[in-house]
């Protein structure tokens, strides 16, 4: 809160409000006072020179600069350091997050066409990513910025993300959008698949557009409703208001990382 009101880059941008806290930082809503156009700039506080934190830092503007480019993806306009602070100068969604639209009921329920478009898009942004080997790692609702009617998404909050197609790092990301084996549970220490993971990820949020709530807490066999999917694939019919079709593509998705269905087939899928 002590941010409110200061104006940074050099006299140009004025940060309004906060928006919310991304992964190591504070999100606000800024004003170009030159333009009157607003962005959202996310503050970290500055890291130590060469500690973990710093190589963090450099590595979430890194990998977000990289995939800037695409539609999909919250573009990255620049990055101004201070003293104390740095700043990541995003675009403005005025629609807020994902999330605000999975829990306002009927937003993408029983509304077959809002939902194809709205997951092509993220597969687009996400194949965008890999095909430069950029990893997310942090796929939720709270990452995905929407315009003002959910119907424009945009993949953000690289700050989990990775370049390593194959990590040791168990547990990285939000546990209940995480695929068993990043959670660790299913492949031991020989490392998972990153993105197979995003994959995964995406399917909790098809499962959540589709019938209004995630399909579990956790992917692990102590989750009841984890546990009954793996022992009936046709759970999702019995549970979730969904079609055959749509069981099918969800079933694709859980299937264990080495058989788990690719974006590029699974957008087809999804516009058949």
């Amino acid at each position: 809160e002590q941010l409110i009101g200061q104006v940074i880059d050099d006299g140009r941008l004025c940060l309004v409000e906060p928006l919310g806290h991304g992964s190591g930082g504070v999100v606000f809503r800024a004003l170009d006072l030159f333009t009157t156009s607003h962005f959202a700039v996310k503050c970290m506080l500055k890291a130590e020179p060469g500690s973990r934190q710093a190589t963090f830092q450099k590595r979430e503007i890194r990998l977000h600069s990289s995939v800037s480019s695409h539609p999909s993806v919250l573009t990255l306009h620049r990055v101004i350091e201070e003293d104390s602070y740095i700043f990541i100068v995003l675009d403005y969604c005025a629609g807020g997050d994902l999330f605000k639209f999975l829990t306002r009921q009927g937003t993408f329920v029983r509304k077959d066409a809002l939902v194809k478009d709205a997951m092509c898009q993220l597969i687009d942004g996400l194949e965008h990513c890999h095909a430069r080997g950029v990893y997310h790692r942090d796929i939720k609702p709270e990452n995905i910025m929407c315009n003002k009617d959910g119907t424009q998404l945009k993949l953000g909050d690289f700050g989990l993300a990775t370049d390593i197609a194959c990590s040791k790092n168990f547990g990285a990301g939000t546990s209940g959008y995480m695929s068993p084996e990043c959670i660790g549970t299913e492949m031991g220490h020989t490392g998972y698949k990153t993105a197979a993971n995003d994959v995964w990820s995406l399917g909790i949020i098809l499962t959540s557009m589709i019938s209004g709530h995630n399909p579990w807490r956790r992917a692990v066999m102590t989750d009841d409703c984890f546990r009954s999917y793996i022992r009936n694939p046709d759970f999702f019919r019995l549970m979730l208001p969904i079609s055959a079709a749509a069981n099918a593509i969800l079933v694709d998705i859980f299937a264990p990382s080495e058989m788990r269905i690719t974006l590029p087939a699974l957008r087809k899928r999804i516009l058949a």
